[in-house]
């Protein structure tokens, strides 16, 4: 992988082409470069070459970029931090870095759900164009400030899947009593429709689901899925996943040992970033849709959750939103800064994005 060629020559993709130049000039790549080893923890398991995948790919480059001298070592999870800790292991320093989702960590403050993906948000490109265009980024950086993490987005998965059930969802009725593995914020708005919402690290979904534990899990799309064996234990898989419309990953740094890299250091760090997030992106774009020929070809049985259900769900995110803006200062911040530009970018999708995906996705399915 010859990523400093590449930079030099190509840029960083969608996310990150403005950036690569303004970021890291070439000089900085010459500069002297002290000997740094830093642990590098992730909430994901290495089976699945994409998520904990991204990790890899950040060593290689910051390596490469570094004539070997910054040595990321990588930990899946549960390694040296299990993988649903990583934000108390990098804020107390136990490790310098870690890859993970914020909205894993919502309980501590509601706003790290935007960080992820608000259910019945934006997606991909809408959420990229918030956190870049907009200022939004900076207040992330305030919110993450006070807990001594400094954050970098890191990966995306782009608009998820509903998930694996073992029963058929024919309404919100059938929500009632549902043992649902789901990540983030989204169980908050579930648990008023009846559901029993669970927080599991991926890696201990399969059993759960296996035994019975719970009724249904949903993780990432096709690719995972399939590798993660889902597909095994529980016959129904259903669309959208509308509480991560866009799904972006987090990077945290221990601040005081990013303060303390040289200035070139905390750049590469910058341009991995944002690497990694175009690289994910597109490697989950061209494997999600051979995988989920795979799944269905094998017996899955792919369900659209019925508008009523998804209906249900809206309305009372909408409500989670006002109550949840009361009580925390930070999301009311963020989510008063979201709105507008939610709104806004609908109003341009509808014009030119939907419409085309609409007339040339109709067309394709007559030719097909």
């Amino acid at each position: 992988m010859q990523l400093r060629s590449f930079l030099k020559s190509a840029g960083m993709g969608a996310v990150g082409a403005a950036s690569a130049a303004s970021v890291l000039p070439a000089p900085a790549i010459a500069q002297s470069n002290p000997e740094i080893k830093w642990r590098f923890t992730s909430s994901f398991p290495k089976s699945l070459d994409t998520l904990y995948g991204g990790a890899e790919v950040m060593a290689k480059l910051c390596a490469e970029l570094t004539d070997g001298k910054f040595q990321l070592r990588t930990f899946a999870a549960g390694e040296i931090v299990p993988g649903l800790q990583v934000f108390d292991a990098v804020s107390n320093g136990t490790v310098e870095m870690g890859q993970t989702a914020a909205y894993y960590y919502f309980g501590k403050d509601p706003v790290m759900a935007f960080d992820t993906g608000l259910p019945f948000g934006l997606n991909t490109r809408e959420h990229a164009s918030w956190i870049y265009g907009s200022g939004a980024f900076q207040i992330f950086r305030e919110f993450y400030a006070e807990h001594n993490i400094t954050n970098f987005v890191f990966g995306t998965t782009n608009a998820q899947m509903g998930g694996w059930y073992r029963k058929e969802i024919k309404s919100v009725e059938d929500l009632k009593g549902l043992k649902f593995r789901v990540g983030g914020f989204a169980g908050q708005i579930l648990i008023r429709l009846g559901v029993v919402p669970q927080q599991i690290a991926g890696g201990d979904i399969y059993p759960a689901l296996e035994k019975g534990t719970i009724d249904a899990a949903e993780w990432v799309g096709p690719y995972d899925d399939e590798k993660l064996g889902f597909n095994k234990v529980a016959p129904f898989y259903y669309y959208p996943g509308w509480w991560e419309g866009s799904s972006y990953g987090a990077l945290f740094v221990n601040t005081k040992s990013f303060n303390e890299l040289p200035k070139h250091y905390q750049n590469v760090i910058e341009i991995g970033s944002r690497y990694v997030t175009d690289w994910m992106r597109c490697k989950y774009d061209h494997e999600n849709p051979q995988a989920l020929r795979r799944l269905v070809a094998g017996g899955t049985q792919l369900r659209p959750f019925p508008r009523a259900v998804l209906e249900a769900c809206y309305h009372e995110a909408q409500k989670v939103y006002d109550e949840t803006s009361t009580k925390s200062a930070w999301f009311k911040r963020i989510y008063d800064h979201f709105k507008p530009y939610r709104d806004d970018q609908h109003t341009w999708m509808r014009v030119a994005e939907h419409t085309y995906d609409r007339f040339i996705f109709d067309m394709s399915a007559r030719r097909s």
